[in-house]
This record gives structure tokens, C-alpha cells and sequence, in this order.
């Protein structure tokens, strides 16, 4: 009997037991019962990972035939190589945690089995999601996270805001999800297979592909589809659709929303869709499908340049946020950007390392945040806080290593036991800030691009998670007296979670640096992700072959000698050969927008006009978060009203309702009456026979 299936089925035990145990033992034992099962689940991750990863023990653990229907059969497998091993830890760890603070946070509010069975059932669909192995059970856990996180956002569903933003998240990601559908719909057209390991080894093989109906065909990295009179690189077609459907469930620069407003659901459901599921979802789709991006080069472009905007535009929307929770929301947006600029730009083991250290420091962050709200009567505005620090000072220290953490404090340039000296964010986000330069060097889209906007948006990283700092913690008290005589008190239950968060933002970067992007990388991943050294054998056609093989039994990939040396080229030491002044930029950008915060926020009134003063126009057009909302509501809410409300009342009311229905009823009672007339029942008026 195999086990590798409980890691996933454990929380699906809990989402469908909490409110049944609820019921008939009450909340505390659906608390207890889904906490644990979770913890399994987090012990047994972290045993995967270390078999799967380091071991290199990957594998696939097929369960049943899911679908057959002629020649298309879809398995229900669970699929173990580093990517999904990776994923495990990062879902089941988070999750845990998020789970044992829910069990102090939502002490009060009531409903708590149900909110324990939603929080359960949200792991299990991200699990399903980055354990599937073919594209449409990897869709069903897609789907499955939305549903989740739609429930989860609404669950205090009496809330009108709290409905809108549920509302609001399930119809944007819809589009995406749309896009998604596409892109399955077009690689079973292309390959007649939704398999990864045979569309990714047809695909680094250059194999011969007949579409659907063709009768001729081309090789893979050449073919190209029609639409209409129009013919399209078909790699190129895929990589665009499977990358709006990670712009939806992302929130990506056009389809990024929805993501501010999921705050209204309980703050632990923040800190879970931010740091471990459903946002983290699309990244994971792009570095599974890095082998298409690699020959799809507009594909690829069009990744770098939404995340690099995505990065800066998130940060700028940051700087103006009042509300806690939406300005770490912001937060989450930019660092995702970051992640798929890096996966644009080919540094996906760079991107996956990010997502990694991101939902350390993340959750810490939200969850801190989470003990503010509780400890200030739920106040959110951080401009009626301040020397909260003297409050609760172990929040505060929490949340200070959760900032340093997203800064990217260390040290450039100095290396301790072979790794970067700094925390997990400055380890991580470093190397996707080089990356995009190194990618710049060699003419690839957008890489000079991602690095200037990648900068920039450090700058007003370190600016906004200062600020909220200094205006939370520091300074003068700006609460109500109330708050300040009689503060909440914050149970352990909802403390004890963020230490192993706050020790891991500090040192996990470190920890697995030679892991994820330095030089033991290779072996890591174990063909899990198509890195630079195997598209230079595949282009050079020295071991197409043996990557084909690969990818089929999850071995390790045996490059050639050339190959590692090009590899050991691009990546000394797990870095990248790039000028020090590039190795310094980050550093020196979180440096700057951190004096800037302390020089503003640390003199004086705290709360005294800055450079961007309200009445001015790039303060409004920042504060109102570049007018998306405003826009997309008059170009899309409002018509789509208009167009409603005519065809109600002019097409199915005056038409359809008119002629149909109600126009044969009002006809016949018409007829009716004129029939009646003719004989109205009484003996007195019916004719005489004489």
C-alpha cells in the first residue's frame, strides 16, 4: 500500500468532516480534527520533499482512470518531482499554521466549523492542483481553489462588501479561467494528449505533430494553427493562453482586481490565498510549462513584461494604502510580479525560489497583521495606530523580521557556507533582479525592462513596508482611549504559529539557496524544470534524446560536460556574471526607499504631508489605484447594466414576454370576452323559438 496519496486526501478528511464533528461535538473538536490532519499532512510533506528532491527519488502514483472516452483517457495520478515536492512544503506548512492561528483568531466570531471545513477544502484543491499530472486534473484543482477562495472571501456572507468582493474575485478569475480553458482545448488539438511528460518531451524533442484533423503535420517548435485567415505559432498560441489564465488566478496587471477586495474575508484566509495557494497557482503553472515557454518567445515576452509591470505598478498603489491588510495585499501582487518576470526571462528556478521564501515572510506578515487588527478592537486604518509597539511588543518584533525579510536586507557580495548572507527575501529576490539583467545582456525581451522596474518597485518596497512600520508600531499613540487603556488581549494560540514563519523569513533563503539556484540546482530539480543548460542541448541537438527519456521516467538529466561548463558559466556559484554595480543595485535600492521612510515618517508629525500631497493629481491617480476600478466599471460594469436592463425590458418584456406568452394570454382573454358577449348564460336573453 502506497501513503503519497494521503498528503493529499488529509485535508480533503477534514473539509468533509468539520461540520458533521461540529454539530455533534461542537467547534472545538472540527478545530482540533482539521488542525491535525493538517499537521500530518505538513510532517508527511516535508518527508516528501526530502525523499523526492534531495533523494531524487521523483515518481508518479497513478490512482484510477478518471475520464475515458475513445482514444482520450485522463488518469487521476499523483505526480512527485521537485516542483510538486516544493509545492507540498509550501501548501501543507502554510496551511498548518494558518489552521492553528484560525483556532485563537476566530474565537467569538462563531462558524467556525464551517470556516475550518472551507479553510481544509481550499488546501486540498491547491494540493490536487500542483500534484496533477496532465492539464485537466491540474484544471479541476484550478477550479477548485476558485470555488474556495469565493467562499472563503464571502464567508461572512450577511456583509454586503463581503458578497461583492466574493462576487468580484469569482468573475474576474473567470477570465482567466476562460483563457486557461483555451489553452487546454488547444494543446489536446496540437499534441492529442493532455499528458505532461508526453507534451513536454514532444515539445524539448522537436518531435512530428499532426493537429486534430490534419492529415500532415511539422515539427512542434515550427508548427503552426490557423484561425480564420490568420496562422500562429502554435507553442506561442498555448504559452499566451495557459499565461492569462495564470493572470487571472495571479492577479496580474489587468486582471489584478479582484485581489485588494479578497480582504474582506478573515485575515487568515489573506494570509493563506497570499503566501501558499490560489495566487501562487499561476506561477506554478508557468514553471510546469517551462518547456513551452522556452519555444514560445512571444509567450515568454509577454510573461516578462506583465510581471514587470505588475511589480511596479503594485508598489506604487502601495505607497497610499491606509488599510493594513490591502497595503500587504499590494504587497503580494508586486512579489508576484517579480516571479513571473523571472519566469519570462527563463530563471524559473529563480522564480520558484521566490515563491518559496515569499509565503515565509508573507504569512508572517498577515498573520502579524491579523494579531493588530485583533489587539487594536479591529481597527485597520493604520493612521489611528502608533506606538503599538509598546503594546504588543512581540508582534511588532515579528513583524519587523517579516520587513526586513521583503526588503531584502543583507549583504551583497558576502557569502556564509556558500550562500548569499542575507534574509530570505534578499536572497531570493536578488537573484530574479540579476537574472533579468543577465537575460538583458543576452537580447532577451523585456529583460532590461524587468530590471528597471524590478528596482524601482524595490525602492517603494522597502518604502511602504516601513511606512507601515513606523505608523503601526512607532511614534505617538493614535488610538482611541479606549484601545490604549483596555487593549484586546491576543491568544498564544495566534502567536505560536508566526516563530517558525519569522525563523524561516530569516533563513530559509540561505538554507536552500545551493538547492533551488546555486550550484547543486541541477540535481535538484531533477528535470522538474527545463533550465538553461537543457535548451542549449536541446537547440545544439546533443542530447535531445535523453531529455525525451528523461521527462518520461523523471530521471535526472545527464548534460554533457559542454553543457555544465555553459551552466557553471551562467551561473557561478548559483550567481550571475554581472557587473558589481549590479549586484549592488537592490541593496541600494532598499536602502534608499527605507532612509526615505525613516526621514518622513520618523521626524515630527508622522501623518504631515509627504511629496505626494492630497489635491494633487499623481496623489489621486495613485490613491485611487490608477482608476481600474473606475475605468472597468465604465467600460464594462455600467454597459453590461445598460445592456441587462434593455434586453429585460425591451427585448424579453416588450418582445419575447409580449408576443409570447403574455401576447396569446391577453389574446385569448381578448377573444374570450368578445365570445361571451354573444351569449351572456341568462334564460331571459336567449333567442325565441317562436
Amino acid at each position: 500500500m502506497t501513503f503519497e496519496p494521503f498528503v493529499v486526501l488529509l485535508p480533503l478528511f477534514g473539509a468533509m468532516l468539520a461540520m458533521p464533528v461540529g454539530r455533534l461535538m461542537g467547534h472545538r473538536a472540527a478545530e482540533w480534527l482539521t488542525t491535525g490532519l493538517l499537521a500530518l499532512a505538513a510532517i508527511y510533506s516535508w518527508i516528501l520533499f526530502f525523499d523526492v528532491a534531495v533523494g531524487g527519488n521523483a515518481r508518479t502514483i497513478t490512482l484510477f482512470e478518471w475520464i475515458g472516452s475513445g482514444n482520450f483517457i485522463a488518469n487521476w495520478a499523483i505526480r512527485l518531482d521537485t516542483l510538486s515536492a516544493v509545492m507540498l512544503v509550501v501548501v501543507n506548512s502554510v496551511s498548518f499554521l494558518v489552521h492553528a492561528y484560525s483556532i485563537g483568531y476566530m474565537k467569538g466570531y462563531g462558524e467556525q466549523s464551517r470556516f475550518f471545513a472551507y479553510l481544509s477544502l481550499f488546501t486540498f484543491a491547491m494540493l490536487t492542483l500542483v500534484t496533477a499530472d496532465n492539464f485537466l486534473q491540474l484544471f479541476f484543482g484550478w477550479e477548485g481553489v476558485g470555488l474556495a477562495s469565493y467562499l472563503l472571501i464571502g464567508f461572512w456572507f450577511k456583509k454586503k462588501s463581503a458578497n461583492d468582493a466574493a462576487i468580484k474575485a469569482f468573475v474576474v478569475n473567470r477570465i482567466g479561467d476562460f483563457g486557461f480553458a483555451l489553452g487546454i482545448m488547444c494543446i489536446f488539438y496540437v499534441f492529442g494528449s493532455l499528458e505532461f511528460d508526453t507534451i513536454f518531451g514532444m515539445v524539448a524533442a522537436n518531435s512530428q505533430a499532426i493537429p486534430f484533423g490534419r492529415e500532415i503535420g511539422a515539427p512542434i517548435q515550427e508548427l503552426t494553427i490557423g484561425f480564420l485567415s490568420w496562422e500562429f505559432h502554435a507553442l506561442t498560441v498555448i504559452g499566451v493562453l495557459l499565461f492569462i489564465g495564470a493572470m487571472g488566478k495571479s492577479a496580474q496587471f489587468f486582471l489584478h482586481t479582484w485581489l485588494p477586495d479578497a480582504m474582506e474575508g478573515p485575515t487568515p484566509v489573506s494570509a493563506l490565498i497570499h503566501a501558499a495557494t490560489m495566487v501562487t497557482a499561476g506561477v506554478f503553472l508557468v514553471c510546469r510549462s517551462s518547456v513551452i515557454f522556452e519555444y514560445a518567445p512571444g509567450a515568454a515576452a509577454m510573461v516578462t513584461l506583465i510581471g514587470a509591470v505588475t511589480a511596479f505598478f503594485a508598489a506604487t498603489v502601495a505607497l497610499l494604502q491606509d488599510d493594513i491588510k490591502k497595503i500587504i495585499a499590494y504587497s503580494t501582487c508586486s512579489q508576484l510580479g517579480y516571479m513571473f518576470f523571472a519566469a519570462g526571462v527563463g530563471a524559473y528556478d529563480a522564480a520558484m525560489f521566490h515563491l518559496f521564501t515569499h509565503a515565509f515572510f508573507k504569512a508572517l506578515l498577515f498573520l502579524g497583521s491579523g494579531a493588530v487588527i485583533i489587539g487594536m478592537h479591529h481597527e485597520q486604518d493604520i493612521k489611528k495606530m502608533g506606538g503599538v509597539r509598546h503594546l504588543m511588543p512581540a508582534t511588532h518584533l515579528l513583524m519587523v523580521i517579516g520587513t526586513i525579510a521583503i526588503t531584502g536586507v543583507g549583504i551583497p557580495g558576502f557569502y556564509l557556507f556558500g550562500a548569499p548572507f542575507g534574509t530570505a527575501g534578499f536572497v531570493s529576490k536578488d537573484m530574479i533582479i540579476e537574472g533579468a539583467f543577465a537575460a538583458g545582456e543576452v537580447g532577451r525581451a523585456f529583460g532590461y525592462l524587468a530590471f528597471t522596474l524590478g528596482l524601482l518597485a524595490a525602492v517603494m518596497t522597502a518604502f511602504y513596508s516601513w511606512r507601515l512600520i513606523f505608523l503601526t508600531f512607532w511614534g505617538p499613540s493614535r488610538a482611541p482611549e479606549e484601545v490604549r487603556k483596555h487593549p484586546h488581549a491576543v491568544p498564544d494560540a495566534m502567536m505560536i504559529p508566526l516563530v517558525p514563519l519569522a525563523i524561516g523569513a530569516l533563513v530559509v533563503g540561505m538554507a536552500f539557496y545551493g538547492s533551488f539556484v546555486g550550484d547543486k540546482s541541477e540535481a535538484f530539480w531533477n528535470g522538474a524544470l527545463y533550465t538553461a543548460a537543457q535548451h542549449e542541448q536541446a537547440t545544439s541537438h546533443e542530447a535531445v534524446d535523453d531529455y525525451a527519456e528523461v521527462t518520461e521516467d523523471h530521471a535526472t538529466v545527464e548534460n554533457d560536460a559542454a553543457a555544465k561548463d555553459s551552466a557553471q558559466a551562467e551561473y557561478d556559484g548559483g550567481g550571475h556574471h554581472v557587473p558589481a554595480w549590479v549586484l549592488w543595485s537592490p541593496f541600494l535600492a532598499m536602502l534608499a526607499g527605507t532612509l526615505v521612510a525613516a526621514w518622513h515618517y520618523l521626524r515630527g508629525d508622522p501623518l504631515k504631508p509627504g511629496l505626494l500631497r492630497p489635491g494633487g493629481m499623481i496623489y489621486a491617480f495613485l490613491k485611487n489605484k490608477w482608476y481600474f476600478d473606475e475605468i472597468y466599471d465604465f467600460l464594462l460594469v455600467k454597459p453590461a447594466f445598460r445592456l441587462g436592463r434593455f434586453l429585460w425590458l425591451e427585448g424579453d418584456g416588450k418582445t419575447i414576454d409580449a408576443v409570447g406568452p403574455d401576447g396569446i394570454a391577453a389574446s385569448v382573454a381578448a377573444s374570450a370576452k368578445r365570445i361571451v358577449k354573444i351569449q351572456s348564460g341568462y334564460l331571459y336573453t336567449m333567442p325565441s323559438r317562436c
